[in-house]
């Protein structure tokens, strides 16, 4: 995996830029634009790739993460800026996710080529491939990456958008697979892995598709990631008074991309990830002004 010393690593996200449509009002979000915004808190140099409509909500969507100083390739079509509705059940987002809406629909470009080529990092997920025009788009991008580059899937599991054929494709052009413990649980009826443990799952999985690290977060319990060396390090989850938790499993993932990236150890890396994760459920929304330190909740916790 590449490594920067005197400069700041390109991380990259492909996929979903979107307006929450909460109760009290819409919120800029999307999971691979709030990994962008925590990797480039977190000593990255980051930017979206996505595609918004030509309408006052693909215009405000724009402001928006200009305002929250996240650089962005963003194409215009024809299509609908993409919406969710975000009902909030004990402070536990719920979706629902319109379909057939702009970045659904994000086009082959040299600039998206030029821009993939030269990075040393991109994500992704299910989500932003749901559509068979950005799918095609994302695909041939991954294929672009140079030799070295960190390609973090972050599953994502949606509702009914994503499928077994999906989840296979991308793992195997992966180097990082995150996903929680409910998604490890359907992955494991998915890929028939009954083994005895969520952790010997993981290591199967990590195995099999020769990846560099897996990552399973259990919300308010633990999170485990283990890295191909055999390194394994599992960090409970610090007590923090929650506001909401949008966005705290993409936090998560920005920090330890950003992290392994310049040059943290696994376990400084997990526990900066864990952090900043528990920050960002104490404040409202999926990026957050980050204070001149995150809080150590895992010190403060004696962790």
């Amino acid at each position: 995996m590449t490594q920067h010393t005197d400069s700041k690593p390109v991380v990259l996200s492909l996929g979903e830029l979107l307006w929450d449509m909460l109760p009290s009002g819409k919120r800029a979000g999307g999971a691979p634009v709030n990994f962008i915004y925590h990797a480039s808190m977190n000593g990255a140099d980051g930017r979206a790739i996505s595609a918004v409509g030509r309408d006052e909500l693909g215009d405000e969507l724009a402001e928006a993460t200009r305002e929250a100083g996240i650089d962005s390739i963003l194409q215009h079509n024809e299509w609908p800026t993409g919406t969710v509705a975000v009902a909030l059940k004990n402070g536990i987002p719920q979706y629902t996710i319109v379909k057939n809406v702009a970045w659904d629909h994000i086009r082959p470009s040299e600039e998206l080529t030029g821009a993939v080529e030269h990075a040393d990092a991109v994500c992704f997920g299910t989500l932003g491939l749901r559509s068979a025009q950005s799918h095609d788009t994302i695909v041939d991008l991954l294929d672009h990456t140079k030799p070295g580059a960190m390609k973090f899937f972050d599953i994502n599991l949606r509702g009914d958008q994503y499928s077994r054929a999906l989840i296979e494709e991308l793992l195997a052009k992966a180097t990082i697979f995150k996903l929680n413990d409910d998604e490890l649980a359907l992955i494991r009826d998915m890929f028939d892995i009954h083994d005895d443990s969520d952790t010997d799952a993981c290591r199967r999985i990590l195995t099999t598709c020769g990846l560099d690290y897996i990552i399973l977060t259990a919300g308010s319990e633990f999170s485990t990631i283990i890295s191909k060396s055999g390194e394994v390090s599992t960090v409970r989850t610090p007590k923090v008074e929650v506001r909401d938790t949008v966005g705290a499993g993409d936090s998560f993932s920005g920090t330890f991309a950003a992290k392994i990236l310049t040059g943290a150890s696994l376990v400084e890396a997990h526990r900066a990830a864990v952090n900043t994760a528990a920050f960002v459920c104490t404040q409202d929304g999926a990026w957050p002004q980050y204070p001149e330190r995150i809080p150590d909740y895992l010190a403060q916790a004696g962790r």
